[in-house]
């Protein structure tokens, strides 16, 4: 039967209608779904798909971790790590008036008054040293002061108990009780604790001391000038007949100086091989009462600064003598400071007993203190030098006579009277006294004192510098700026002699 066209045309139509409107929604499907995924906040948890296609985002830019710059340490420089400052005192000259003034009820003897203002002075220091201008001879000879000093053993008990560490027992009067008591002598003052130099119990025990101050090793040493020689090197001393033993006394001779230079350059020799950094020369020298130094002293120090000692300390004139910077004639790094003259501790040396003494100038001293610096590369300077004027003040105690060393520190001058238990009349005296020392020493001391500040400066300043810039000084190879220097050499001197006064 045949087709009906009209209905087959009809239903044609209707398909096609249909499939187009399939397409447009198929269409519109894609279209709201890539609206949708482009508006859609991202899945932080979902996993990427392969086919999937990701819209391009901005990157995030985020700011690089800083870390703190690194910085080289500071440079330390050398810098001090120990001082050992080193008191010197003059004569303790026993007169036998002072002698008495210390004798007890029961006939013993207690020195302790002597030293009962200048103790808490000696006791600040680290070490502290005296002259004793008398002999330990002990009951085999009297109890006595000039010409022939002897006095009671007691006396070491109170420089120990005063802060005192060493006693000076080469003099001219160290021989006043013969040879036994220069033995007997050295036996007291050690047996008490105190160290001794100048003398020593036979020839072969060493002639100088190394003492180790706070870690500084100071190497001393001490002569006296003799008045004569034997063949066998026995002295004689003060004009007394010569020593029964040789090698006990270190002394020289004005006229026979090499003598004396050769023996101080092996003593220097022998110190610093002990390990001595540093070096003091105690020298017993001059004439009684001459407030200034003469030639022959000038000579002798220039000679002893020339081998290399750092602090020369005088003492026998019995009045202070002024101070000095002596410069090396081989060693232009090297200076020495010096002192010519302590004075007088203590003694009846007082005004108006005799013409011979200057007015008020023998009741004078010089506490005389030197201060050394080890850095921390090991090398010792001498730092620092200074002068404490005292005045053997003698006056009445409840009736009876007394003697006090007076340590007269400027700075506490108002408060003198009371520290000392001054009159008006002696504290006025106290004032003159420190004037008459100053104006002797001032000068010197004020020299030397810029110099070592000086010294200081230009020293802590080559170690910063070196520190700062160690190149500079490996390709220059310079040196620090030395003021201990080692011994060098030796200058032939002419000495202008001078024969001291035999009291």
């Amino acid at each position: 039967m045949a087709r009906n066209p009209k209905h087959c045309g009809t239903g044609a139509t209707v398909l096609v209608t249909i499939l187009i409107l399939l397409m447009i929604a198929a269409t519109a499907f894609v279209i709201w779904l890539c609206i949708d995924m482009t508006n859609r906040e991202p899945d932080s948890g979902a996993t990427t798909q392969d086919h999937l296609v990701q819209l391009p985002t901005a990157a995030v830019t985020q700011a690089p971790e800083t870390q703190p710059p690194t910085t080289e340490p500071e440079p330390e420089p050398e810098k001090v790590v120990a001082t050992a400052t080193v008191a010197s005192m003059g004569d303790l000259l026993m007169h036998l008036p002072v002698i008495t003034t210390c004798r007890q009820s029961d006939g013993s003897y207690n020195f302790d008054s002597i030293f009962q203002y200048v103790e808490d002075t000696i006791s600040g220091y680290d070490y502290a040293a005296a002259n004793l201008e008398t002999t330990f001879g002990g009951s085999d000879y009297p109890i006595q002061g000039n010409p022939l000093f002897n006095c009671p053993d007691s006396l070491a008990d109170a420089v120990l108990a005063a802060g005192y560490d060493m006693l000076l027992t080469a003099n001219n009067h160290c021989g006043d009780t013969t040879a036994s008591g220069v033995l007997r002598t050295l036996e007291q003052v050690r047996s008490v604790g105190l160290a001794t130099l100048g003398t020593q119990l036979n020839a072969e025990e060493k002639k100088y001391e190394v003492v180790d101050v706070n870690g500084i090793k100071i190497g001393m040493v001490a002569y006296t000038y003799a008045t004569g020689v034997t063949s066998d090197g026995r002295p004689s001393l003060n004009g007394n007949a010569a020593l029964s033993q040789a090698g006990i006394v270190n002394y020289f001779l004005e006229n026979n100086l090499d003598q004396f230079y050769a023996d101080v350059e092996q003593r220097l020799e022998e110190m610093r091989n002990d390990g001595a950094e540093a070096t003091i020369l105690y020298i017993h020298w001059g004439v009684e009462y001459q407030m200034k130094e003469n030639q022959t002293q000038r000579t002798i120090a220039q000679k002893l600064c020339d081998l290399g000692v750092d602090v020369i300390v005088g003492g026998h004139p019995h009045v202070v003598e002024p101070m000095d910077l002596l410069e090396s004639t081989v060693d232009p790094n090297h200076k020495s400071v010096i002192l010519y003259s302590m004075g007088n501790a203590v003694s009846n040396q007082r005004t108006g007993i005799s013409d011979l003494f200057p007015a008020g100038y023998t009741e004078d001293g010089a506490l005389f203190t030197v201060t050394f610096e080890k850095y921390s590369d090991g090398k010792v300077y001498l730092a620092g030098a200074d002068v404490v004027p005292t005045w053997v003040n003698m006056h009445s105690n409840n009736g009876s006579k007394e003697y006090n060393i007076l340590p007269l520190v400027k700075d506490r001058q108002e408060e003198w009277m009371a520290l000392f238990n001054l009159t008006q009349a002696n504290y006025d005296a106290a004032v003159k006294s420190y004037d008459r020392t100053m104006g002797i020493v001032g000068e010197g001391l004020t020299e030397c004192q810029t110099w070592l500040e000086e010294a200081k400066a230009e020293r802590e300043a080559y170690y910063l510098d070196l520190a700062q810039n160690p190149e500079k000084y490996e390709t220059t190879q310079t040196a620090a700026p030395e003021t201990t220097p080692v011994t060098e050499g030796t200058t032939p001197l002419t000495a202008e002699t001078t024969l001291p006064a035999a009291a």
